[in-house]
C-alpha cells in the first residue's frame, strides 16, 4: 500500500511538473486568437457585460495579460521604467518588480506581453533586452541586451515582439545584421543559435512555431519579408516578400494543415503560403489586400479568417482556401479580434467591445459596450480566462464577466 502510495505522489508530481512547464502565450493556449472555453453567454446585457473588477494604477502599456500560477502578469511603464505587475485572480496586487527602461517617445509605454514557464517570466522590453524574472517574486535571474550582444538594431515604434518559447528554447527577433533571429537557452539565456536570416531590421512581429512531423519551423515577419527559419538551428529555409509602407508587420500568421496565412497593414494585405510536406519551401495560393490588418490580429473559425483591416476600414471575413471576401461590414472601428464558444469578441481603436457570431455567410453583430475605463489608445488585444473577459486599456485592467 506504501508503495502504491509512493507511486501515486511521484506521478502526481510529474503531472503538475508537466502542467506547470506549458508556457503561457500571447493571443492565447496556440497563439493563435482562439480560446477553447465554453458555456460563455451568447448576448450581453445592453449596458455591456458586468465588470467584475479593474486595477487602474499599471503605468502606461499596449501589453495583454497572462495567466500562470494562480496570478495575472502583465506589464506596464512608470515615469520611463518598465514594470511586470503580479496580480491576484481578484486584481490586488501581490507584487510589481522593475526590469529596465520602456519606451517614452511616440504612443510611450511597455509593448511586451510576459511569458510564463513554469517558476519563470520572461518579458523583452522596447530596447530589446530580454529580462528572466521569477514568476513567484519577480526577482531578475538574468538579462541579455540582444541590441548590444546580437547587433540588433531599435525600430521606429519600439519592439513589440512577445517572447516565445517551445521546450528549454526562448526565441527572439534582434534584427541585426549578422544575428538577425536567436535562440538562447531560456534557463541562463545562453546562445543556442543565430541565424542571419535575411539580415532584416526586425518588424514587431512574435513568432510563430510550427510543428511538423519532420521538424519544427520558426516563422515571423521582419523588415520586408517573412520567413521560415529551422527550430533546430536557425537554418533559414525560405522566404516570402512582404513589404509596406512603415515596414509594421505586427501580426504573428496562423497555422492550419500544412499552410500559413500571413498579412499586415498599410494597405498591403495577405496571402496563404502552402509549406512542402518537410517545411523547406512554400508556394503561394493565393493573396488578397483586402485584410490589411496592422495590429489587430485575425482567428481562423472552420475554414475562414476573420478580422478587420486597416485601410480597408471593415470587418470582414475571408475563405481559408481561397481568400474569398464572404462579406465586408462597416459601422465599427478597425481593431483587435478573438474568439471562443462560436463568437468573436472585438476590441476597436475608439473602444467599442463587441460580440459576434463566428458566422461565414453573413455579419451578425449580437452586442455591443464601451470600454469607458483607462487612458490613451485602444490597442491592446483582449484576453479570455475562466469565464472572464480581459480588456486592458492604458493603466487600467478591467475583467467582465462572460460566462453566466
Amino acid at each position: 500500500m506504501k508503495t502504491k502510495f509512493a507511486l501515486t505522489l511521484i506521478f502526481s508530481a510529474l503531472i503538475f511538473s508537466a502542467f506547470a512547464q506549458v508556457p503561457t502565450r500571447w493571443r492565447g493556449p496556440a497563439g493563435n486568437g482562439n480560446y477553447a472555453e465554453t458555456g460563455l453567454m451568447k448576448s450581453w446585457p445592453a449596458s455591456g457585460p458586468q465588470i467584475l473588477w479593474s486595477y487602474d494604477k499599471l503605468g502606461e502599456g499596449f501589453s495583454s495579460p497572462s495567466f500562470a500560477n494562480q496570478m495575472i502578469y502583465i506589464s506596464g511603464m512608470e515615469g520611463s521604467t518598465g514594470y511586470v505587475y503580479a496580480l491576484t485572480q481578484e486584481g490586488k496586487l501581490i507584487w510589481k518588480k522593475a526590469y529596465g527602461p520602456e519606451f517614452t517617445e511616440s504612443y510611450p509605454g511597455s509593448r511586451s506581453t510576459p511569458m510564463i514557464a513554469g517558476d519563470l517570466l520572461y518579458i523583452y522590453s522596447a530596447f530589446g533586452v530580454l529580462t528572466c524574472m521569477s514568476a513567484n517574486s519577480g526577482d531578475i535571474k538574468w538579462t541579455k541586451d540582444t541590441f548590444k550582444e546580437f547587433g540588433g538594431e531599435q525600430i521606429q515604434w519600439g519592439v513589440t515582439e512577445s517572447p516565445v518559447i517551445d521546450g528549454d528554447r526562448i526565441y527572439i527577433t534582434p534584427g541585426g545584421k549578422q544575428h538577425n533571429v536567436v535562440a538562447l537557452n531560456r534557463m541562463n539565456g545562453n546562445l543556442i543559435w543565430s541565424s542571419k536570416g535575411l539580415g532584416e531590421k526586425s518588424a514587431y512581429c512574435t513568432p510563430l512555431v510550427v510543428k511538423l512531423p519532420s521538424r519544427t519551423l520558426l516563422v515571423t515577419h521582419t523588415e520586408s519579408h517573412v520567413i521560415g527559419l529551422d527550430a533546430a538551428d536557425g537554418k533559414l529555409l525560405w522566404s516570402h516578400n512582404q513589404p509596406n509602407r512603415w515596414s509594421v508587420h505586427s501580426n504573428t500568421p496562423i497555422y492550419h494543415d500544412g499552410a500559413i496565412f500571413y498579412f499586415s497593414g498599410y494597405g498591403q494585405g495577405g496571402g496563404l503560403l502552402k509549406l512542402s510536406a518537410d517545411g523547406s519551401s512554400v508556394n503561394q495560393q493565393w493573396f488578397s489586400k483586402k485584410m490589411d490588418n496592422r495590429i489587430g490580429g485575425a482567428v481562423l473559425v472552420d475554414g475562414h479568417i476573420y478580422g478587420s483591416g486597416d485601410n480597408n476600414r471593415f470587418w470582414m471575413c475571408l475563405d481559408w482556401n481561397t481568400g474569398e471576401v464572404k462579406y465586408e461590414a462597416k459601422g465599427l472601428a478597425n481593431g483587435a479580434v478573438i474568439y471562443a464558444d462560436g463568437m468573436l469578441y472585438g476590441y476597436t481603436d475608439r473602444g467599442e467591445l463587441f460580440l459576434a457570431e463566428a458566422n461565414p455567410r453573413e455579419w451578425k453583430l449580437v452586442s455591443q459596450a464601451k470600454v469607458e475605463l483607462g487612458t490613451a489608445q485602444h490597442w491592446a488585444h483582449p484576453v479570455i480566462d475562466n469565464g472572464r473577459l480581459f480588456v486592458r486599456h492604458g493603466n487600467t485592467l478591467i475583467a467582465y464577466k462572460i460566462k453566466p
